[in-house]
């Protein structure tokens, strides 16, 4: 499936040409069939004798109604422009052809309208002066097929050429993250809500979850429409219409976009190339009301011109742009730039950075995924799809990293666990990027929450400590001369255990346990404090920590001033 937008001047016969082509009326207001005037959007469909479905979408042409022209044109693969033999080359044909090449549309068919109005002669004028307007632009190569949709001269021709043009435009990728802007909202009668867009970017499945942005209203798909047929999922490339349930119609406008909301940066801030129109007579500044126009919406934006104070017509040029609210973009969109104030079409051009971190005097976008990484030094590869659209494989655990970064990184590891001596650097003490980077040197390794190298003795076995408690296990001195770190280590490992600010070798505690269970065994009632200290060969003070511990731990539990066998007592 394509999607083909006109574009022309107005009244050179666009709306005509379309019914003449596909049997239906784009013009679907009252208004406009009374005036004979295009004022909206138009919709129209058709299967051309190749097999190839035709989508289009019918475009105003009077200057008035530029804004609606763009937003039809936003997410096109191709044009039938249409130019009358009667008139020629006009203003609107000149902007509409601009307004398509900022856009990057490459490919498209030229339809001279109305040669039965006219003779050959003007015909042959007319065909002359569009072949000289169109010979530095993408149409330079395409078609010109002369028509007369009321007579139907050159219908068959031109339907000839709009199959080569389809199998000339490129298919639209599918690269799972569906986006619709949408052009059209209104309430269907026993439906509810309908949206209608051109799908870009994947595919939508009914019963899908989503969310309509700027304001974010989560919806869920009821039915998926296209050329008055339901299917059950739609692919990139369709023009469709969406039935949702959670919103109501007046909820939704034109320039509203339906997206996963978590497979999107949702942004304010872009930086982006700016071409400036040859034809302007004045240079384009921050100074001006501004309006961008993207996707099918229309959007007041603040312009900052990334280097020069000016840009000059016939140059192109980097800026930033400000928004008035988020949007899901990604590099590669384009646009269309506006200045209200003279009502004129300025530039256009490409969004290449969605979330900018340089400062706006340092600033120099592109589109390269290095540079988003470079800038960051290391970021998620999930942030880094949804900040450029492409996926990069992760260098450390999920995050993707510049080299530079990670090569300091990694350098500034190994100086640490130097600096850090014979107990190793503690790994709490880095940050999470630098934890996970530390599996990647082989000469370090990891003991007990430490990191060490990977031949180092660890200068906790055989502490001299554990052998003086060793010797007393019922009653230990005082760690006395023992530095705090080591102490630590020795508790966090298990291998002594502090009770009451008394340290006991941690099998000093387990032969107190079995002491417990043998005077149970003896006297199964319970036994006393003084029992306890007179078997243990210790005093009170050292006697209370380590029944307070067996209570603690299941092992005894007190009744009154007993110790009874509790659930953890090991066997006498």
């Amino acid at each position: 499936m394509h999607v083909v937008a006109t574009a022309g001047h107005v009244d050179h016969g666009k709306s005509t040409l379309v019914k003449a082509l596909t049997g239906t009326d784009p013009d679907r207001f009252a208004e406009e069939k009374a005036r004979g005037l295009t004022i909206d959007l138009g919709f129209a469909t058709t299967t051309l004798e190749s097999g190839a479905v035709l989508s289009l979408v019918d475009v105003p042409g009077h200057v008035r109604f530029i804004k609606n022209m763009l937003a039809g044109v936003g997410a096109v693969d191709a044009c039938l422009f249409v130019v009358a033999a009667t008139e020629g080359w006009k203003p609107q044909s000149e902007e509409h052809l601009r307004i398509l090449d900022l856009l990057g549309i490459h490919h498209g068919v030229i339809a001279l309208t109305k040669v039965g109005q006219a003779d050959r002669d003007l015909i042959d004028l007319a065909r002359l002066e569009v072949e000289e307007r169109v010979a530095e632009t993408f149409l330079a190569s395409s078609p010109i097929v002369e028509t007369d949709a009321p007579s139907g001269i050159g219908l068959d021709v031109l339907r000839s050429n709009l199959g080569d043009l389809l199998a000339k435009a490129p298919a639209a990728i599918d690269r799972g993250r569906p986006r619709l802007w949408i052009d059209r909202s209104f309430s269907a009668r026993g439906a509810g809500t309908v949206v209608t867009g051109t799908l870009t970017g994947g595919r939508l499945r009914v019963h899908d979850e989503l969310a309509i942005h700027p304001k974010g209203s989560p919806v869920r798909i009821r039915s998926l429409e296209n050329h008055y047929a339901e299917h059950e999922e739609m692919h990139s490339g369709s023009r469709c219409a969406v039935n949702l349930a959670g919103v109501a119609h007046d909820e939704v406008e034109r320039g509203d976009v339906l997206v996963r909301t978590d497979q999107w940066h949702h942004t304010t801030v872009v930086d982006a190339s700016l071409r400036i129109l040859d034809r302007l007579d004045h240079p384009v500044s921050r100074r001006g009301a501004h309006l961008l126009y993207v996707g099918s919406g229309e959007h007041p934006v603040r312009v900052r011109i990334l280097g020069p104070d000016a840009l000059e017509p016939g140059t192109e040029g980097l800026v930033r742009l400000h928004l008035p609210q988020p949007l899901p973009l990604i590099p590669g969109d384009r646009f269309v730039l506006r200045e209200s104030g003279r009502s004129e079409t300025i530039g256009g051009g490409e969004i290449l950075d969605i979330d900018p971190v340089e400062r706006a005097s340092r600033a120099l976008p592109d589109r390269s995924v290095d540079r988003v990484v470079r800038e960051r030094g290391w970021i998620n590869a999930d942030d880094l799809e949804r900040l450029t659209g492409e996926r990069r494989q992760p260098d450390v655990e999920n995050w993707v990293v510049d080299p530079g970064v990670l090569h300091r990184a990694l350098e500034e590891i190994r100086s640490a666990v130097d600096d850090a001596g014979p107990m190793g650097l503690n790994l709490a003490g880095l940050d999470p990027f630098r934890r996970a980077a530390a599996d990647l040197l082989d000469d370090l390794v990891v003991e007990a929450g430490r990191l060490m190298p990977t031949k180092a003795v660890d200068p906790l076995t055989d502490h001299p400590f554990l052998a003086t408690l060793a010797a007393s296990p019922f009653a230990p001195p005082p760690p006395d001369g023992i530095e705090r770190s080591e102490l630590r280590e020795l508790v966090r490992r298990g291998d002594v255990v502090e009770t009451e600010g008394i340290f006991y070798a941690a099998e000093a505690i387990e032969a107190a346990g079995r002491l417990a269970a043998r005077l149970l065994a003896e006297a199964p009632d319970g036994f006393t404090v003084s029992t306890f200290r007179e078997a243990a060969g210790n005093t009170r003070r050292h006697t209370m920590p380590l029944l307070t511990h067996l209570d603690g731990t299941g092992v005894t539990r007190r009744r009154g001033d007993v110790r009874i066998a509790g659930p953890r007592l090991p066997k006498s």
